[in-house]
């Protein structure tokens, strides 16, 4: 089959200014990649930073007065109400006006000067899980400290005794920066959000001004035509990712240590899948409007099932199999090895040689459907 290169550029230059000429599509191209990736990088954080807690005190002795000074001066949890009934606690959780509730017992300061275990209620607000955990371990570990303290107080000699002392060295990520972990992966999602888009609605596009049958006519083959419709979004696709990845790196401070040739190689590998569905997308659909709506439904299971958020090993067996399916996955493997380990290809070549099989099946497919339905 002879392929006319001349014939494939004038086909790229038109989708470029046909782009570049919509007035609705130049926001998406230019401005929305980095407010996504802004408020994504800002909002979508685990790290705690305040804690807004409760305490309602009912032994009100000196040992109790500092459970709760140590929890006021720690810097993460801020006392912002002091209670004096049981009942008070239910109506602050519903309303959401406090994240944790600390309840000291009457007999705290009697069963400490005895030697006995003195109990305190942590009650946190489960709605959300994870945060919740967070939470109480944060307040769990004041309480340790505030333990050891008392400790030296009723024990003043030094007790000699061995023990297991953990030194803690968290590689990659020291400071378990919660950005480190999400703004790579923020960048996953906006080059197959945007490359999705883009690539489902251009044939649609063609087809609702009446220039799709004008280009059937023409001497285009339908594999050049395809060539010439999708080179384009492959541009714009790894333009947005350098844009992208900058602003990660100088704005975000995300460390880039391994290979950017190995970055922009998994995102060519990545966008062959991306935009295979892209373009079965456009071949399946009537209008943009549907295009949209179909792209929004192959996006959501994409994010739900690549790890973003959500832990794979967590998922039931069936679900983990079925995320063998999905390009991001292995692309998220890549990119947060590349930007926070370092590694390459001698480490990640599974998740290469997977996303290379993928993009091509589902590329080929997809250009194979295309092609018979324009024949």
């Amino acid at each position: 089959m002879k392929i006319d290169r001349i014939r494939i550029r004038e086909l790229v230059r038109k989708e470029f200014i046909q782009l570049f000429r919509d007035k609705k599509i130049r926001p998406i191209l230019i401005v929305a990649p980095l407010i996504q990736i802004l408020i994504f990088g800002y909002v979508v954080n685990y790290d705690i930073r305040h804690i807004r807690m409760a305490v309602l005190d009912e032994a009100r002795t000196r040992e109790s007065r500092l459970i709760v000074e140590t929890f006021q001066g720690n810097g993460i949890f801020g006392i912002t109400r002091v209670l004096h009934h049981d009942q008070d606690i239910e109506p602050l959780m519903i309303r959401g006006e406090v994240d944790l509730v600390l309840k000291i017992g009457p007999d705290l300061s009697e069963r400490i000067n005895q030697g006995k275990s003195a109990a305190v209620l942590l009650i946190a607000d489960g709605s959300m899980s994870n945060m919740a955990s967070i939470r109480v371990s944060y307040a769990v570990a004041v309480l340790q400290q505030i333990n050891n303290g008392l400790l030296e107080e009723l024990h003043p000699h030094a007790v000699r005794y061995g023990r297991i002392d953990p030194r803690i060295r968290t590689w990659y990520n020291p400071n378990l920066d919660s950005q480190h972990f999400f703004v790579p992966g923020i960048v996953a999602m906006i080059i197959m959000v945007i490359s999705l888009l883009l690539t489902s609605i251009a044939i649609i596009r063609e087809k609702e001004t009446g220039t799709l049958e004008q280009l059937i006519v023409t001497p285009l083959t339908p594999f050049e035509f395809i060539v010439g419709k999708t080179i384009p979004y492959i541009l714009i696709s790894l333009a947005q990712m350098a844009v992208v990845t900058i602003f990660a790196v100088l704005w975000f401070q995300i460390p880039l240590k391994g290979s950017i040739t190995a970055l922009f190689a998994a995102s060519c590998l990545f966008l062959l899948s991306t935009l295979g569905i892209g373009l079965f997308i456009s071949t399946v659909s009537s209008t943009q409007q549907q295009a949209v709506m179909t792209t929004f439904f192959f996006l959501l299971p994409f994010f739900m099932l690549s790890g973003f958020v959500f832990p794979i090993a967590n998922m039931p067996e069936f679900v983990q199999w079925l995320t063998y399916l999905n390009p991001m996955r292995y692309f998220l493997v890549i990119i947060r090895g590349i930007f926070l380990k370092g590694v390459g290809l001698d480490v990640l070549w599974p998740q290469y040689s997977a996303l290379s099989v993928l993009g091509i099946v589902v590329f080929s497919g997809a250009v194979g459907f295309f092609r018979k339905r324009l024949d």
